[in-house]
Order: structure tokens, then sequence, then C-alpha cells
């Protein structure tokens, strides 16, 4: 039998024709959208397969992808499973110096790139072995879509066992040094099948997507229920508050991050008559307020369904549809998944009593395989048992609700994206008159978290805020660069010599409120 996550998706699809797939906004000049049926995600998708396999794609290979949100993408998506490739999308804000590393670890047989920074692209991909460059830009144009139209259709499912790999999304640890997340066909395609029973997709839903889609939220989650479901999607370049209104109407759900939410209750367009044909709005990738939540429903009727996931294990918990969905909780284990809370110290894992904090962990079909060439790395945090140390600690109230209390790392969440301090502060503390720096998340009403920096200055230095946020914007991702930056005599330790994150929060909490 053929595991490919393709062949599941390609029969859903056949039986779907000529039924909406993907739709895009029209352009304010030409008036004009793109529109795919199934039956054209179809065609065009083997065109690209066929492409990929005259580009020397081979099964097992990695197709690194860094390029604007478009249909066509999500197509290569596609192309890439059905030839047996590993997807590894890129977030759009990584520089180049972060994609070094990316291309360096991962080894792509492809790279594809915006057409804009093709050139960057070959000097990167030149440095790191002379990975094959090829580009997509927004409008269906680049070389790679050049390639398909000359292509012959690729119409064989390459066949793939469920074990092997459909995708690598790469998360960074608290060391700074990024982990590529090794996602099996087995792995998407049961947290799909499972995400479309609980949340009760069909063929009648039509997603607002608004979510960027190198991410798990707005790739997997998003785009293989759509697929598993035989729905239909409305394809946003991202987040607008007065493009979300114009769709609601027709609209039946949406997936978003808090930031979303907090955004449109600031407009007094959010009405229970704007919401009235959706039936579903989800939340996730970053805690959602209690205040949020409540807020919502009054403005709308909606209780916002929040879920939990990872890079790791997409999603692995949920508040019910059908149910109480639970302000400050993330629900119950969704169907096949097990969670269990352990004393975070012992290293015995064995499970804590109800309603006790301790370390979060999960096992079932949608958690990973391991870390992409990190042997040490993956038994560290997948046990023999099967169980994957989540970092985040949690409890399980009495109604069987787990509720995420606080993260074991120094992880910092801005607007659904994981920004690792150490990678910040390495960045900082080699800057001229810097002794040392601390990255930590304050509490900010519109992205969850916003990055802020604490730094002590050598004496005599004429450090400026100004210059220290400049100083990053080519070496980081802008959601990674912090908003404010401190300056203090020195930084808060404990007797171990261990920087007490902990005061800085509690000093600077009022920042951004």
């Amino acid at each position: 039998m053929n595991h490919n996550l393709f062949a599941t998706f390609e029969r859903r699809m056949a039986a779907r024709g000529q039924a909406p797939f993907i739709t895009t906004r029209k352009d304010i000049t030409t008036r004009e959208g793109r529109d795919y049926s199934y039956a054209d995600a179809l065609d065009v998708s083997a065109r690209l397969a066929g492409a990929l396999v005259a580009m020397g794609v081979t099964p097992g290979d990695r197709v690194a992808v860094q390029v604007d949100k478009s249909p066509e993408a999500i197509l290569l998506y596609l192309a890439c499973l059905k030839v047996g490739g590993v997807y590894l999308p890129l977030n759009t804000g990584y520089t180049a110096e972060e994609i070094r590393y990316f291309l360096g670890d991962a080894e792509p047989a492809l790279f594809v790139c915006r057409p804009a920074a093709l050139e960057a692209a070959r000097a990167v991909a030149a440095a790191c072995g002379d990975v094959r460059v090829e580009t997509l830009g927004t409008a269906a144009d680049g070389s790679l879509m050049e390639a398909t139209a000359q292509a012959t259709a690729h119409d064989t499912i390459i066949p793939r066992a469920s074990d092997d790999l459909a995708a690598i999304l790469y998360t960074s640890g608290t060391t700074g040094r990024s982990k590529g997340a090794m996602l099996t066909h087995a792995n998407l395609g049961s947290n799909a099948a499972s995400l479309v029973e609980a949340w009760r997709f069909t063929e009648q839903d039509r997603l607002i997507h608004a979510l960027p889609i190198f991410h798990t939220h707005g790739l997997f989650v998003a785009c293989n229920v759509i697929l598993m479901a035989g729905a239909s999607m409305r394809f946003l370049p991202k987040f607008d508050v007065d493009e979300i209104f114009e769709e609601l109407a027709e609209g039946t759900t949406m997936m978003g991050v808090p930031t979303f939410y907090t955004r449109l209750l600031k407009d007094p367009r959010l009405t229970r008559e704007a919401c009235a044909n959706m039936r579903l709005f989800t939340s996730g990738s970053a805690p959602l307020t209690a205040e949020t939540h409540q807020d919502f429903e009054a403005a709308t009727g909606h209780a916002i369904l929040e879920r939990y996931g990872m890079t790791e294990t997409n999603m692995n918990t949920s508040n019910p549809y059908d149910g109480e969905r639970i302000a400050g909780t993330v629900g119950m284990p969704l169907p096949g998944v097990e969670v269990r809370i352990t004393e975070r110290d012992s290293g015995h894992h064995e499970p804590l009593p109800q309603g006790q904090i301790g370390m979060l962990e999960v096992r079932g079909p949608n958690v990973f395989k391991g870390y992409w060439r990190m042997p040490e790395k993956t038994r560290e945090e997948l046990l023999e048992d099967g169980f994957f140390i989540t970092g985040d600690l949690a409890l399980i109230d009495e109604r069987g609700y787990v509720q995420i209390v606080g993260r074991d790392k120094d992880l910092v969440i801005s607007g659904g994206y994981n920004v690792y301090p150490k990678e910040v502060e390495s960045h900082i503390d080699e800057m001229k008159g810097v002794v040392e720096s601390a990255v930590i998340g304050l509490p900010h009403p519109d992205f969850g978290e916003g990055v802020t920096a604490v730094v002590v200055a050598e004496e005599g230095a004429a450090l400026q805020e100004d210059a220290i946020i400049a100083a990053l914007a080519n070496k980081l991702a802008k959601y990674k660069q912090p908003k404010r930056v401190f300056f203090v005599d020195s930084l808060p330790r404990n007797t171990m010599g261990k920087v007490q994150k902990n005061q800085l929060r509690e000093q600077f909490k009022a920042t951004y409120q």
C-alpha cells in the first residue's frame, strides 16, 4: 500500500473535480484573481511534479522553499509530496545569513526563492555546495513556473512508507542552533484526519486563510485539513482587518493567532451580524488571554476554539467543538493523542496527580520522527516509550482540560512566532561596547509577547537603543528583533551564576501596557 500523503489527497481532490479549492482576492488594478478548482490543482501539481523530476529531485530529497504566499506555493508542496520529496518551508523573514545555516544543514536538492532574491540566494546556495536555485513569485511567475509550463505531467505517485519523511520544519533550541523536526506522511495525515473530525469540517466549508504558509499552522493545520475535507479556502496575502470583514460574509471558518482577534476586537464592525455566516473561529500558536476570549464571545456570539500544538507534533489538544470552550485552557487530547504531566526534574517521567503542575509530554501518531541529524537531541526529547517532552509546563484540571502555565525554556512567542533568546543575545553580545545581554518576552497587547533586550554596556560606551535595533535589522528576521532595549548596570544572577530572567520580566513587565 502506498502511504504517500498525496495519494490520500488525490482521491479527495479527484472526487471534488471542478469544486473550488483555492481562490485569491482580485487585484486592484486588473480586477483579476487566481482561482484553482481541485481539478486545476491536480493538473498544475502534476506538471510541477514533472518539473521537479526534470530538475533532479528524487525520493527523499529536500526541497527548501522561501517564497511569498501564493496558491502555487501550495501546489509546489503537493508536487513535492507526489514525487517523494521532503518539503522544507522557510520563514520569509529569514536573512541570507540565516538561510545559509538551513541550506548547509538540510543539503536540499533544490532551493526555491522569490524572484527578487535570486542573486542573494545563488550566492548562499553556492557557498552551501552549489544547491540548484529556482524562483517562484506571487503572480504564478518565476523560473519554476516557466519550467512547469514546458514540463511533462508526472502522473505517478511515488510509493512512500508511512514512516518516510514528508517534511522538515526547523525549530530553534534555546542554544540558538535550529533543529529540523522530521515529520512523516503518517504524522501529517493522521493529524489532518483528526482535526477534520474534531472541528467538523465538510465540503461546504470556506476557510478564510490569512496565515503564513511556512509555519505548521498555516500550512499543515489549515491546508491539510481543507484538502482532507474537500473544502475551499480564500487565500489572503496577510492578515488585513478590512479584508477579513469583507470575507466574513462568505467564509465559514477562520484559523488565527491571538493577534488576529485582538485587532478585530478594536474594530466596531465586529458584530454578531458580521459573523452570522461563520461557524468556527480557532486560535493557536500563542496563548489567548481569557479577556480576549470573553470579549470576542460577547461581541460576536462565537467562543473562540483554542488548541495546542507544536512544530514537532502538529496539533495535540483542542477545546471541544460541542461542549464548553474554556478560556485559559487548550482543551483535551485529540483522538489518538495521549498527554501526561510529569515531575520536570526527576527524570522518571511518572505522571503527577491531577491538578499538579509539571512537564507536559505527548504521544501519538502525530509526534515527529526526531530531529534531522541530531540523534542525541532526539534521544533527550523523544523518549523510548514514544512520549515527547514538550518543554511546556502544564496541569490537567478536574474537567480533563489541559492548562499551559508556563514554558520550561526561555522561549518567547511574539505574534505566533517562536523567538529563541540565545540567538538574539548572541548577535547583541558581539556588538562593540556590549558586555552581555538578556532577551526576554514581556506582555504585549498586540503580539502576545514583545521581544525585549536588557543590555549591560562597557564603562564609557555610548550605546543607544535605536543603534542596537538598527544593527540587528540585517541579521535577524523582523519578528526576532527587539521592540525595546533597556540598559542596566548588571544582570541579576543566582548563586550559580544563572541570569534570573524572571526578575527582569518583573522589572520591565509594564513596558508595553
